[in-house]
């Protein structure tokens, strides 16, 4: 009985300890969807858009209902990912889309995806800090946000 509980014990040790394996998550990554990270705005490649990231995720963290916003600015398209404040969540499809809104109105000739999804917002999260740590190169990068921007249009 006792080489059984052992045995037992061990086995899951064993599983519990090789279940974290191989994913290689920041801190800051990890608790993004707890608290407020407040990512900088990360480029993937230059464009010749004249959109600043950074004026992007002023505009959109100026507005109430939000408290994080992510800013991932690509080739063509810029990714704006956000959580929205929790007594705000029952508004959450005409918050997206007067940020929508907002956005195309102050840059017309940019291509905006907007997101209130959390793993959106990880996925953004994620990528830049990739690509601040200089594991991903640019074209890298630039492909990993045609998959988020993919899998937020899978959403829809």
């Amino acid at each position: 009985m006792k080489k059984t509980l052992v045995v037992t014990t061990a086995i899951f040790t064993i599983l519990a300890g090789t279940g974290c394996q191989g994913r290689d998550d920041t801190a800051r990554s990890r608790l993004a969807l707890m608290k407020t990270t407040n990512p900088e705005p990360v480029q993937t490649q230059h464009s010749n858009s004249n959109v600043s990231e950074e004026a992007v995720k002023k505009a959109v963290a100026k507005m109430p209902e939000l408290y994080d916003v992510a800013v991932v600015k690509g080739k063509k398209d810029i990714l704006v990912a956000y959580k929205v404040r929790h007594m705000h969540r029952f508004r959450m499809k005409a918050i997206e889309k007067k940020v929508t809104k907002k956005l195309e109105k102050k840059y017309p000739d940019a291509n905006f995806m907007v997101s209130s999804d959390y793993k959106i917002f990880l996925e953004a999260t994620r990528l830049r800090d990739e690509v601040k740590r200089g594991k991903m190169s640019g074209k890298e990068a630039e492909g990993r946000l045609q998959q988020i921007i993919k899998l937020q249009q899978e959403k829809t």
